[in-house]
């Protein structure tokens, strides 16, 4: 009985050193495999009770293997503007198809764009929440609201003018009825530039009106492409300030355009009552008064083409135009897990949620406990080839050990045998 235990013992010892060494090839095998997460043995000993302390029957060892998924492997710049990795807890939520397929987790960030400019790794599509061009998430941060990214959601930008600034002195000197001629720019709601004139009369004693006539594209100065609609009555004090303006504040709508924008509807800054920041009214000192414009700015962005999308490192994925412009479209989400180590592994890096592990949190970088997203960084493999190394010859060393029982057990049968011959 002794010699059979020893014998099962012996071949226990030498299935969980060859299951042991399985795991160390897997490990060093993807030394190099971003965001790989090592496995280790745990062996566990097997005892067989016994009738007599006098007598003693070997039970064995068995091994189960240890996922180490929460394990943070070291962080790496790299040159690629869609690589991304997670300094801390969580991982990046993925699915397996552009829309409605089973949604994974992983820790490899090394994402490409596809054809249809859908961000992917190994075939799965990275998640993340629509923002608007501030940053900030459009609707619930729930799963409900995730979705693929698409680096061409917004292929092109352009937007319309919205307020313009004007910075100008009206010539006190001037008669009354005196008209005086300026223009400002305008983008439409297709980043059409435009330029609308400004027509300035003096009506009166420290009293001028603004009308905005037909407005022109800019590259073609006689082609009518909208009207505006009333004028701005502007008062002055008598030390050249700005005393009012009627409408407060006042704003010119422009609508007709040519090329089948939108209603444009602009909110005019011309100063701050009692200052001298915008309008003000003071001689000019000269035979033929004039005005003298130190300013006039409009916002609105000229119409442009995606040239690159970039991930920062707050998780915000970043569109850049070819007029300049620079606007966020997507927040790509953080998934936390309660025991991340108990989830499932997968082919390509991939894991899923399991009983065990809980359900996915999801978050935004770095907050509620989520680790924080660094774009242009990958994680590396948590493989240490000098450790593994180390438990590759104790698992040689014993599974040798092990197999010198066999043959030692074997031999003291053969004696045994040969005696009852």
């Amino acid at each position: 009985m002794s010699l059979s235990g020893a014998l099962s013992s012996a071949i226990s010892a030498l299935n969980a050193q060859s299951q042991s060494l399985s795991m160390i090839s897997d490990n060093i095998a993807n030394s190099q495999t971003k965001g790989y997460k090592t496995t280790t043995a745990n062996f566990e000993d097997l005892v067989t009770n016994t009738s007599s302390s006098a007598s003693y029957a070997s039970g064995g060892v068995a091994t189960r293997s240890r996922s180490n998924i929460s394990e943070q492997g070291l962080l790496s710049s790299t040159t690629s503007a869609t690589d991304v990795a997670i300094q801390g807890n969580g991982f990046f939520a993925v699915s397996t198809s552009k829309s409605g397929g089973a949604t994974l987790y992983t820790r490899n960030g090394a994402f490409t764009t596809d054809d249809s400019g859908y961000l992917v790794n190994n075939g799965n599509y990275l998640q993340g929440w629509r923002t608007d061009a501030s940053g900030k998430v459009i609707g619930s941060e729930s799963s409900d609201s995730l979705v693929s990214i698409n680096t061409r959601v917004a292929e092109t930008s352009g937007s319309a003018t919205t307020k313009t600034t004007v910075a100008a002195n009206l010539p006190a000197d001037a008669a009354v009825g005196d008209t005086f001629n300026s223009s400002m720019s305008a983008y439409d709601s297709l980043g059409t530039a435009n330029t609308v004139q400004v027509t300035w009369t003096k009506t009166a004693g420290n009293t001028w009106s603004a009308s905005f006539g037909n407005a022109t594209l800019s590259s073609d100065s006689t082609k009518t492409t909208g009207t505006t609609s009333g004028s701005v009555s502007i008062v002055f004090n008598s030390d050249g300030s700005l005393a009012s303006t009627t409408p407060s504040p006042a704003t010119i709508s422009i609508s007709g355009w040519t090329d089948g924008a939108a209603n444009s509807s602009i909110a005019l800054n011309l100063g701050t009552v009692g200052k001298t920041d915008g309008l003000t009214q003071y001689s000019s000192g000269k035979s033929s008064p004039s005005i003298d414009t130190t300013s006039i700015t409009s916002d609105g962005l000229a119409y442009g083409k995606l040239s690159s999308v970039k991930v920062g490192d707050d998780g915000t994925v970043n569109a850049t135009y070819s007029n300049g412009q620079t606007i966020a479209i997507y927040k790509i989400a953080v998934a936390t897990f309660t025991a991340p180590d108990q989830m499932q592994a997968g082919t390509g890096g991939v894991y899923s949620a399991t009983v065990n592990s809980g359900g996915a949190v999801l978050q935004e970088s770095g907050s509620n406990g989520a680790g924080t997203i660094h774009g242009s960084e990958l994680e590396a493999s948590t493989t240490d080839t000098n450790t593994e190394f180390s438990n590759m010859i104790s698992a040689q060393q014993a599974y040798s050990a092990a197999s010198q029982v066999l043959t030692t057990a074997n031999k003291m049968f053969d004696t045994l045998l040969s005696a009852v011959r």
